[in-house]
């Protein structure tokens, strides 16, 4: 604020200097005195505050208060009766507060006007009602902030207001339209059960700590905007439509009960007046889902976050979840791990971290899973399995197709670990895995097919290749009188000798080949060759169907 340039309000002027300070004190002066209330002689203040009775209104615009200034003005505004403050209209816009602010059920039946105060010490009220519009637009709240069970009934506005510590709204009321736009909490702010029954927007807002609307209600639909470390809505209950714009924040939504669509999305733009970034947050400013637990999702979507870290167990109706924009989900350990002294590695897919949870437990090195909170219970594939699935449903209904390949992938692995069906069904489900990575694994199912043609053109140039095609042989015997033709072709033998030629290759090759498309070569063949082909024609193509099956399943459009 530049001194130099006088209030609107008549000012008191105290210590006025021409060439340092012109302007001097800006308290309002009380009429009809030429001071204001800090600079009044002891027997002018004593015949104000004679005139002052409660309810009456007060104009201290720009005075500072000190030592107990402030307990005598309100002391003089106390009713009788029950000794709370009672003020009607009051002003205190560019007031310094250098003294605790303590209001105790205090009433305001007018306008409380504090744009531009400074309260240098705790600011510490407890069901103070408002009645009318009530302003702190910016206001600086240097030490900790309390409007714990206030009630708003008018309009209330913070804008651009800065507080430099902890701030309390617990079971605050917000009957009108809030204002927080460019406020900035460097600590937390907490709104619990605070209930806002007509606000539109709250934000946008930074806070460097958490934003707490555990157990708050929101009556009409409202906008939360918000850069902050945390954003808690624990039980949190919105019974209008919600859109949750947030950067930076660790998102807690455990328990909210959502009556009507609710979208929480990631903000790309910061929510500063000059475009820079807010200080004191981080690099990444991708909101991060933690918790959904015991979440109706059936009106709630997500957008552009981040839910490698989020518990999504116990969600209720999670297959109506929508996500949309660049969700993340924790991946699959990259690279080689070594099991029984074999080289393992998993190919990439997303994942819930509750199954990384129970990988990791199953570890003793967690082997590139993440371990469970110590707090945490970890859950069994039997839980998660139905998890998979509602999250794969969600996907098809919107004809994701390739997005719900993962969740199918997780769904029967988790099936596939499961104690609660039948061995030989788990023993079935292994067998996919292994072969084709239930059918999702082109790869896999690829290179299972190279090895059984490989298998099948050496099998059939040791065993099921005669050395020579038999011939025909032709001949004439008489029967009853008559001479009879007989065309016979003796069976083929079995090879002898050099049997891993070119000249055999290329046959076994031919053989194979048609196999894979279940069509007989029409090459003599062995015994041994007939029954490697009966089984080479069943398993080949098989392994092909599974090849094909998982390139649809990646390139599949939605119908």
């Amino acid at each position: 604020m530049t001194t130099s340039i006088p209030p609107e309000w008549p000012h008191c002027g105290n210590g006025a200097d021409p060439d340092i300070d012109p302007v001097g004190c800006r308290g309002r002066r009380v009429e009809p005195f030429a001071e204001c209330l800090a600079h009044l002689t002891d027997v002018d203040r004593t015949a104000y505050l004679a005139t002052l009775s409660p309810g009456a209104d007060v104009d201290h615009r720009g005075t500072t208060f000190a030592g107990e200034l402030l307990n005598e003005l309100f002391a003089t505004l106390a009713d009788p009766g029950t000794h709370l403050s009672k003020l009607g209209e009051a002003l205190f816009e560019q007031a310094e507060f250098d003294c605790h602010v303590q209001f105790y059920r205090a009433e305001f039946s007018g306008r409380a006007g504090f744009d531009g105060a400074k309260f240098a010490g705790k600011f510490m009220s407890l069901e103070v009602k408002f009645d009318s519009h009530a302003s702190f637009v910016g206001a600086e709240f240097r030490n900790a902030a309390s409007f714990a069970a206030a009630d708003f009934r008018g309009n209330v506005y913070f804008d651009e207001a800065l507080f430099y510590s902890h701030t309390i709204f617990n079971l605050a009321v917000f009957r009108g339209s809030t204002g927080f736009g460019g406020a900035v909490f460097l600590g937390d702010v907490r709104f619990y059960k605070a209930s806002f029954e007509r606000t539109v927007m709250v934000g946008p807002l930074v806070s460097t700590g958490t934003l707490d609307f555990d157990a708050a209600t929101f009556g009409t639909a409202v906008t939360i905007e918000a850069a902050a470390a945390a954003v808690y809505c624990w039980r949190t209950r919105w019974a209008a439509t919600a859109a949750l714009r947030l950067r930076y924040a660790s998102v807690h939504l455990g328990y909210a009960v959502m009556e009507y669509p609710v979208s929480i999305a990631t903000r790309s733009r910061p929510f500063t007046s000059d475009g820079t970034a807010e200080p004191g947050l981080g690099d990444d400013a991708r909101a991060r889902m933690m918790s959904l637990q015991g979440v109706d999702a059936a009106h709630l979507t997500l957008a552009d976050v981040d839910l490698t870290d989020c518990f999504i167990a116990e969600t209720i109706h999670l297959d109506q979840l929508r996500l949309e924009g660049r969700y993340v989900l924790p991946l699959t350990p990259s690279g080689v791990r070594w099991r029984g002294g074999l080289p393992m590695w998993w190919t990439p897919r997303r994942t819930l971290i509750e199954e990384h949870h129970w990988r990791a437990s199953r570890s003793s090195g967690a082997d590139g899973w993440t371990p469970a909170p110590a707090e945490v219970e970890v859950l069994e594939p039997v839980a998660l399995a139905p998890v998979y699935r509602q999250l794969r449903k969600s996907f098809e209904d919107s004809k994701h197709e390739p997005g719900a390949a993962d969740f199918y992938y997780g769904e029967m692995e988790m099936r596939r670990h499961a104690d609660d069906i039948p061995r030989s069904e788990r023993a079935l489900l292994t067998t996919y895995w292994a072969l084709s990575g239930y059918g999702l694994r082109a790869a896999r199912a690829l290179g299972w097919l190279a090895i059984a043609m490989t298998a099948t053109i050496l099998l059939m140039m040791g065993f099921g290749l005669p050395n020579e095609p038999p011939k025909q042989e032709i001949t004439r015997e008489r029967v009853g009188g008559h001479w009879k033709t007989i065309i016979d072709k003796p069976d083929p033998k079995n090879p002898t000798g050099d049997r891993f030629t070119g000249k055999r290759f290329e046959k076994a090759l031919n053989v194979t080949l048609n196999s894979v498309v279940f069509r007989s070569s029409g090459q003599d063949l062995t015994t041994a060759g007939i029954y490697i082909e009966m089984t080479s024609r069943l398993t080949e193509p098989v392994l092909l169907g599974f090849a094909g099956l998982a390139v649809r399943g990646r390139v599949k459009r939605g119908s």
